[in-house]
């Protein structure tokens, strides 16, 4: 894997993945495409604003949102479905193994 990822954390309730990495805002692309590559996600749509990037997601049918924020400097994934956070669970396993 291209990224690196120093930490992730799995949040049920919130229904996130928060990821902790070297990620340049200028430059997400550089993060975010090979992360969705190395988590085999098909990248639907990319947005963009003054301090915030969202790309939406898709592995093997669940629908997701990568987020950055900027001045928290916070990176996640996010389902909408409770029923989902087991895909997330699955997807912090493929990210710790490149820790």
């Amino acid at each position: 894997m291209s990224i690196n990822v120093t930490r992730t954390e799995l949040n049920e309730a919130a229904k996130s993945l928060s990821i902790e990495a070297d990620i340049d805002f200028d430059k997400f692309e550089r993060f975010a495409q090979p992360l969705a590559t190395a988590l085999d996600c098909r990248v639907i749509e990319t947005q963009w604003g003054a301090d915030r990037h969202q790309w939406l997601l898709d592995f093997e049918g669940t629908v997701m949102q990568l987020n950055y924020e900027f001045y928290g400097d916070i990176c996640w994934l996010s389902v909408e479905n409770s029923s989902d956070v087991e895909v997330l669970a699955y997807l912090q396993t493929l990210l710790e193994r490149s820790l």
